[in-house]
């Protein structure tokens, strides 16, 4: 006799997640919405995550482990879309916490709203120990109109605690591998061309705050390939076809202009390096193409001038004199 299908699948990729993965899945066992699956796919851990998972699946049949070797989140987030049996998937990272009521409430919501396909909620920051991290809170929009407003410069909408209508992320073609690290901010850039989206106020989801997470350690990458996603966002709405369609990769900054227009490279570097603005170790490493640059288009200014300074306090004393060379070269 074939299952019965779920009302929700909630998916959760981990690697090498061990040390929150437990907690975070006794968060979602313990939703007070009881007809879903959950899918836990384990990316090729070497530590004890797989083993953590497959120990809540003894337990409770709703739970249900996957395991391959290692092919990144993007891959994974693929796979579970693709292996979800139910209509809803909400989306869950391994280090994070669902308040019990999150799936209740989102899943009422997209019910009660069948012309969105997604919706999120507010958020609360912990720390590794699980308490109250103090990051200031992030204002985001609820309606839809805000959110596409918004949809430039984010952060719209949390990865974590997003549920969507499983169709319409298969429609678009899933997470896009050349966006990696931004792999979310474009797929909603494509899902508000097609659907509206939604932040309940409500906070549903606690999300630790970590040293080392990918928003740290990937800040510049993330910012470029978020860019680049909104340059081919904006394409599709004026000229009504996507130049990143089918890439593997995105290319190179110095390739940009030949395939979004003109002026999009200094886009580009604009937006990493306001992104990086006090993370002078990055800009001095993978962030350095795009930051002299962009002192090169825009010319010398106080902020620059402070990333000077930072990269000089953080030890990288050569950076931070070519950095005032170029400055110099480009007054403002």
């Amino acid at each position: 006799m074939a299952l019965s299908r779920p009302a929700i699948t909630v998916a959760m990729s981990v690697y090498n997640g061990a040390a929150f993965l437990a907690p975070a899945i006794e968060s979602v066992l313990a939703q007070t919405f009881g007809d879903f699956e959950f899918l836990v796919l384990d990316d090729g851990s070497t530590d004890d995550s797989r083993a953590i998972a497959e120990g809540y699946a003894a337990r409770d049949s709703r739970l249900h482990v996957i395991s391959r070797a290692n092919r990144g989140l993007v891959a994974s987030l693929n796979q579970l879309f693709t292996e979800a049996r139910a209509p809803m998937v909400a989306r869950f990272d391994a280090d994070d916490l669902c308040r019990p009521e999150r799936l209740a409430r989102q899943y009422a919501f997209l019910m009660a709203h069948p012309d969105h396909g997604l919706v999120g909620a507010g958020t609360r920051y912990i720390d590794a120990a699980g308490h109250p991290a103090p990051n200031a809170p992030v204002e985001r929009p609820s309606d839809h109109a805000g959110i596409v407003a918004n949809l430039e410069d984010g952060p719209n909408l949390c990865h974590s605690v997003v549920m969507v209508r499983r169709d319409l992320v298969l429609a678009a073609g899933g997470y896009r591998s050349a966006f990696t690290h931004a792999e979310d901010q474009d797929l909603w850039l494509r899902l508000s061309r097609v659907t509206h989206l939604h932040n309940l106020p409500e906070c549903l989801l606690d999300y630790r705050v970590t040293p080392g997470q990918v928003s740290s350690r990937h800040m510049i990458t993330q910012a470029r390939h978020a860019a680049i996603a909104w340059l081919a966002h904006r394409a599709v709405i004026e000229h009504g076809s996507d130049p990143t369609e089918g890439l593997a990769t995105l290319p190179a900054l110095g390739a940009l202009d030949a395939l979004l227009g003109p002026g999009s490279a200094a886009y580009v570097r604009r937006r990493v390096v306001t992104r990086a603005l006090y993370a002078p170790e990055a800009l001095a490493n993978e962030g350095w193409d795009a930051l002299i640059g962009h002192i090169a288009d825009a010319g010398a200014n106080p902020d620059l001038w402070r990333v000077a300074a930072r990269m000089f306090r953080a030890g990288r004393p050569l950076q931070a004199a070519r950095t005032a060379l170029q400055l110099a070269r480009h007054p403002a």
